[in-house]
């Protein structure tokens, strides 16, 4: 009987022993949820791995009234609209009055914010919504009486300003080393890229002493710097002279860059499409092989560029040829005009939608580089073939276009007078500025 009664004792003592350990992994389990919860209840959209590209970014009201959201990839207007407690109908609404009235079909990632609006504080009814796609355009939404949303676009004023910097390469420098130097923002940094890669190769004429400079435009709101704008003028002291081009808007309300007598000094083929690309072989009659291993002509000149780097069209034209063969792997080839054709070789893919008889624009992305056909590694092969003839991108006189009509030409003699004297007196003051 004592017997008995010990094994009873036992079995009822593990029972409680396990019913004691299943209550406290339990206890575990939801403190642990909640501390998570707290912890990423916590955090900003930058902390949580992994979603920052699909998380909306709202930054918290300072004066409680006003929400204020960063769009990002993966966000719509219904999807933050109905996080916000606005119902499918008003959704729909907001929708179609910001197509008619303010022209605005969809966000743009990381570019547009939205407000939402309540007067009396987060928990309120929203009172109005508004829309800011970009820094200087303001589309305010608000719902009368009658339940109807009305749409007000506010185009905001620009304080447009002039400056100007200048600087000089160093032993070892790049462009992009000297200009960060003079205090030239990158993004201005880019588009002088763009201008002077028509008339020069920044990776073998870039020498030591050159000097340059840069005039162009910063943009405030209430005193306060929002953006740069377009660049007015630049200079630089290329080996084969000086570069100068200024930036003029014709009758037409076109926009276009002139030398100083007011000829069109953007040329209708690039040197180098792919900017800051390293020029790892040059063109040349006589050159040996680096597959084949004899000596025969190199028709084009090589880029340095890693597999998928995106190759722009070097000028506007017709694709007159894609495809693959053994010494170029795969190429496309585009006519200009009567005289003009380029190629580009070696593509580890084309771009969708550019085929044989595409029109394609200056700029515009036909392919991406790679190691295909006879290559030793991932480049861009580029060649200019002209009246049949393959000739040197880094020497050949390229045909400007755009160039001024008689009346224009009037206007931006005028006009450039007026830009030389605000380079003249920025010079003598360095940290001034020119209102425009």
């Amino acid at each position: 009987m004592d017997a008995m009664e010990k094994a009873k004792n036992i079995i009822t003592s593990k029972k409680f022993v396990r019913a004691v350990l299943w209550i406290a992994g339990a206890c575990a389990v939801i403190a642990v949820v909640v501390v998570l919860w707290s912890v990423l209840r916590g955090r900003t959209v930058d902390d949580v791995p992994g979603t920052a590209d699909f998380v909306t970014e709202t930054i918290a009201p300072v004066d409680n009234k006003t929400t204020v959201i960063n769009v990002v990839a993966g966000d719509t207007l219904s999807k933050i609209l109905s996080a916000n407690g606005v119902g499918g109908k008003d959704i729909n609404s907001i929708a179609g009055v910001l197509k008619a009235k303010a022209g605005i079909t969809g966000l743009r990632a990381d570019k547009d914010k939205i407000e939402i609006v309540r007067d009396g504080g987060p928990d309120t009814p929203i009172t109005k919504i508004v829309v800011l796609p970009g820094p200087w355009r303001r589309v305010e939404l608000t719902c009368d009486d009658a339940g109807v949303w009305n749409c007000n676009a506010i185009d905001i004023e620009r304080d447009t300003r002039l400056v100007y910097r200048q600087g000089e390469i160093l032993d070892g420098d790049s462009f992009y080393l000297a200009g960060m130097r003079a205090n030239i923002p990158a993004g201005i940094l880019a588009d002088v890229y763009d201008l002077l890669a028509f008339e020069m190769d920044f990776e073998r004429d870039v020498r030591a002493g050159q000097k340059f400079s840069v005039l162009y435009e910063e943009n405030y709101h209430d005193n306060v710097h929002v953006d740069n704008g377009a660049v007015s003028v630049v200079s630089f002291d290329a080996l084969r002279g000086n570069v100068k081009m200024y930036r003029f808007k014709k009758s037409d309300k076109t926009v276009g860059y002139y030398d100083p007598n007011g000829n069109g000094a953007i040329k209708s083929l690039k040197r180098t499409p792919i900017n800051n690309a390293k020029v790892t072989s040059s063109f040349s009659t006589r050159r040996k092989h680096p597959v084949l291993g004899f000596t025969r002509a190199h028709k084009g000149v090589d880029f340095r560029a890693p597999t998928g780097t995106p190759i722009p069209a070097a000028g506007a034209g017709r694709v007159v040829a894609r495809g693959y063969n053994r010494g170029h792997g795969n190429f496309v080839r585009i006519r200009h005009n009567g005289s003009f054709e380029t190629l580009y070789a070696h593509m580890s893919k084309f771009a969708k939608n550019v085929k044989v008889g595409t029109t394609v624009k200056q700029g515009q992305i036909i392919g991406y580089s790679g190691s295909t056909g006879l290559s030793t590694g991932p480049h861009l092969h580029y060649e200019i073939i002209k009246d049949g003839k393959h000739v040197n991108p880094m020497t050949v006189k390229l045909p400007a276009i755009n160039n001024l009509d008689a009346e224009n030409k009037k206007k931006f003699l005028e006009y450039r007078e007026t830009l030389d004297k605000a380079i003249e007196d920025l010079e003598n003051n360095p940290k001034g500025f020119i209102q425009l």
